[in-house]
């Protein structure tokens, strides 16, 4: 995965010790909770080291603003979907595209309403559109950890794969926006039709 991870750290220095590896996943729990008790804008490194129980000085030797931690939060969520997606796929024998979309939404659907803080940040968007990495746009960052799992799966060119695969990431990305709008867990005819518009596309490229 050395291609699509997401970099640079956000990290100012990275845990060698068990113990302050702890400490800094203390720090990412109590900033998703944060931001999804007082959104992103009412965060502050203080109250996420009050919530983490730990000093704020203790956050400064890791991350040296909310942006960073709430950057290493969304890294996690992003890695946490790719281990999630590879899980799945495991476990299937894909004969038709739908089986791979319904594995992918599912655990996106799954993260949004059961993950402290993805319904508010997502992959990142909502604070800034590279805060996965400064090269890439966030959905390209999602793209790309897409096209290493899915490129064993089709039959196709790595530069028709990922084209198609970011139309219908952004494609899915907007009618799930809209799914969430309707409804806080996810409008479930909304989300159906997603589903069908990205299989639909999918198959017209690379057949069912």
């Amino acid at each position: 995965m050395s291609e699509t991870q997401a970099e640079p750290t956000p990290l100012r220095r990275k845990p060698v010790q068990q113990r302050s590896a702890k400490r800094v996943e203390q720090m990412l729990d109590a900033s998703a909770e944060l931001i999804d008790e007082l959104g992103y804008d009412a965060l502050t490194t203080t109250l996420i080291a009050k919530r983490a129980s730990v000093a704020v000085g203790s956050l400064y030797q890791f991350f040296p603003d909310k942006r960073a931690v709430v950057q290493a939060l969304t890294q996690r969520n992003l890695e946490r979907f790719v281990a999630a997606v590879n899980e799945r796929l495991k476990e299937l024998s894909p004969e038709h595209w739908w089986n791979i979309v319904d594995s992918v939404l599912d655990i996106y659907l799954q993260m949004h309403r059961e993950i402290p803080g993805f319904s508010k940040v997502h992959f990142g968007d909502v604070i800034d559109l590279q805060l996965l990495d400064e090269e890439r746009d966030n959905n390209s960052v999602i793209v790309d950890s897409l096209v290493e799992i899915l490129s064993v799966q089709v039959d196709s060119s790595p530069e028709e794969l990922r084209f198609a695969i970011a139309i219908a990431n952004e494609t899915a990305d907007a009618l799930l926006k809209l799914a969430f709008r309707r409804d806080p867990q996810g409008d479930e005819r909304i989300v159906a039709e997603a589903k069908d518009v990205v299989k639909g596309y999918l198959a017209s490229k690379f057949g069912e």
